[in-house]
């Protein structure tokens, strides 16, 4: 059945909430186009193995143990497969994991840019960079020197260090690692990619400087008052009793010290200080050899008026600069999203949220399948995000599917019917299927990327997505990427010494190209960034939805078959057009379609887009 009285609620909606908003001139003009790729760093690519990681270099992560035998792991190695060294610990797997290192680099990523170039990437957020002992970065050593292990030199970068003051911004010196940091920052502006990098300011890490300063000194150190000490160590007894507030009580992260306006002065010129190193490192005026933006991690639990502050000191650098920040869950017991609207709604703190709102309703409607929505429904809470905010506003969000803190799409397809990000791996759920998705699967992977790529918002892609990786949340979606140059032993291991099928590892081409076909489609057809959206059809029955973008006399139209029945019918779409002639954007195909009526054939978990020039 069409379902009439919701398409047209939906359509009158649409229009009125966008009439009445002054469209925002405060985001950045590109981030209204962007394709988003996200590269976690360790694990991208290993271009320089004369940096790779020492049993030294994991000092001060978790799990703190002493480390007997130990060597960098095996890129193309089954990713579950305990190597030599590990089973000599003693340990399970996903406590090996987090001492593993595979070596991944910036010159690694500088390798690369011609292959993001070719998919069509034109934006790259990248996880932390700074000097860190972990292998994911977020517990910094220093916030204004990129980590010596994805640079050139790490003995150069040690010796540069020593003989800074960290707290002294005129002592700071520019070491290898950061050297060639800004050398990919050019290499991207050469192709017209912006970058932007994981801002971590709630948090700092054991090793941190200040904190160092802090635990050997004590109430004697300067910065004791960047951090929440809850006591200090009596030097008369034998126990260290000195503790402090980390985040969400993990000891591996000192929060910096917040009061009820937020960080005192001095971290808070600390910080700027780095947003300037990183956003104008020659300090000409000139932002164009610096970082186009920052992504800033769990922002929502950061005093919202520091982000004003922050926001100022960006813009006044580079009035073109994006901030998106890591607005996620409000109660994660309770499967709660933060409504973002106190950080996107004025305009004078972020452009962006990670968009994991957007996310929720599709894996809804697209993986599940005893707890799937309905077409009308899906139609409903996604038109309510999309009248939310300015038109503007709403196209530079940065719609994920899935990142480094959640499965990857693929695992998430092969594992439905869950509260997203819950239960997201073997480590946290013993039934979760660790296996590679299947072909029927995979087709389910490519119609939730239609849509995404068709939608409203900036679409985003996390590493290896393209090449067919797949993977449960941290650690497992945080595999070595996936090239063509390499060749991979098949994943057979389970973690739990389970039964699972042999999974041949390979970078999956045909993926590859439909990610870079919708890529192409979308930067051709600019009526699908910066265009309006309409739902024109939806049949609850069927499982079939339609949906108009519109800019000017271009119109898209976009047509999917979300069940497993093929599926035919006409419906009646006032475009009021006199040209009936369409183009299949997909396949090149000349379609008419008179008198304003619609006939589709979908096969099943299939899509189509067509595009027809209105003539009046």
């Amino acid at each position: 059945m069409i379902q009439h009285t919701n398409t047209k609620l939906i359509v009158i909606v649409l229009h009125l909430a966008c009439s009445s908003f002054q469209v925002s001139s405060s985001v950045p003009e590109w981030s209204k186009t962007a394709v988003w790729y996200q590269i976690f760093p360790e694990r991208f690519r290993n271009g320089d193995t004369n940096n790779d990681p020492k049993v030294a270099d994991l000092f001060g992560s978790w799990p703190h143990d002493p480390i007997g035998e130990w060597q960098i792991s095996i890129w193309n190695s089954d990713w579950y497969k305990m190597q030599p060294w590990e089973v000599k610990n003693g340990n399970d797997f996903y406590y090996n994991t987090q001492l593993r290192r595979y070596g991944g680099d910036i010159q690694g990523i500088i390798d690369k840019l011609d292959y993001l170039s070719e998919l069509g990437v034109n934006a790259i957020y990248l996880n932390p960079i700074f000097e860190s002992p972990s292998l994911h970065k977020y517990d910094a050593t220093f916030y204004h020197h990129v980590d010596n292990n994805f640079g050139p030199d790490l003995e150069r970068d040690k010796e540069i260090w020593s003989k800074e003051n960290p707290a002294e911004p005129t002592t700071w010196k520019w070491t290898t690692s950061d050297s060639l940091f800004l050398q990919l920052i050019g290499e991207c502006h050469k192709r017209n990619i912006k970058i932007i990098i994981d801002g971590v300011f709630n948090h700092v890490g054991m090793t941190f400087w200040a904190f160092e300063d802090v635990k050997k000194n004590g109430e004697k150190s300067e910065f004791k008052n960047w951090f929440t000490i809850k006591q200090w160590d009596d030097p008369e007894t034998e126990k260290d009793e000195f503790d402090y507030e980390g985040w969400y009580g993990v000891r591996e992260l000192p929060e910096l010290k917040e009061g009820p306006d937020g960080f005192d002065l001095i971290i808070k010129n600390h910080i700027h200080a780095i947003v300037r190193r990183w956003m104008d490192p020659n300090n000409d005026g000139d932002p164009s050899d610096g970082i186009d933006g920052w992504r800033l991690d769990v922002a929502d639990m950061v005093n919202i008026n520091f982000w004003r502050e922050f926001r100022k000191w960006t813009r006044e650098i580079n009035p073109e600069s994006y901030l998106v920040g890591e607005v996620w869950w409000e109660d994660w017991g309770k499967n709660k999203i933060f409504d973002p609207s106190n950080w996107i709604q004025d305009g004078d703190v972020f452009d962006a949220v990670m968009n994991y709102r957007h996310t929720v309703p599709i894996l809804n409607y697209f993986t599940e399948k005893n707890n799937k929505i309905s077409s009308s429904e899906f139609a409903k809470r996604v038109t309510e995000l999309y009248v939310q905010f300015p038109p503007d506003v709403t196209q530079v969000q940065i719609n994920t599917l899935d990142s480094h803190d959640t499965d990857r799409l693929p695992s998430i397809i092969v594992n439905p019917d869950r509260w997203y990000d819950h239960q997201a791996s073997a480590k946290d759920n013993q039934s979760y299927d660790v296996r590679k998705p299947s072909a029927d699967e995979i087709k389910i992977q490519k119609l939730v990327l239609l849509f995404q790529f068709t939608a409203v918002g900036a679409p985003h892609i996390y590493y290896g997505d393209e090449a067919g990786m797949w993977g449960g949340d941290d650690p497992d979606g945080r595999k070595p990427m996936v090239w063509r140059d390499i060749v991979y032993e098949p994943e057979a291991t389970h973690p739990f010494g389970k039964q699972r099928p042999r999974d041949e590892v390979f970078f999956d081409q045909d993926l590859y190209s439909y990610y870079k076909k919708l890529i192409d489609i979308r930067k051709t057809y600019p009526a699908l960034s910066v265009g309006s959206f309409n739902f024109v059809y939806q049949n609850d029955q069927a499982d079939v939805i339609s949906y108009e973008r519109k800019l000017g006399n271009d119109i898209i139209l976009i047509c999917i078959n979300n069940s497993n029945i093929p599926f035919s019918t006409e419906f009646h779409y006032k475009s009021h057009h006199k040209n009936n002639q369409w183009v299949n954007i997909i396949n090149g195909d000349i379609v008419k379609f008179p008198d304003g009526n619609i006939n589709i054939e979908l096969e099943p978990k299939s899509g189509v887009i067509y595009n027809a020039v209105v003539k009046y």
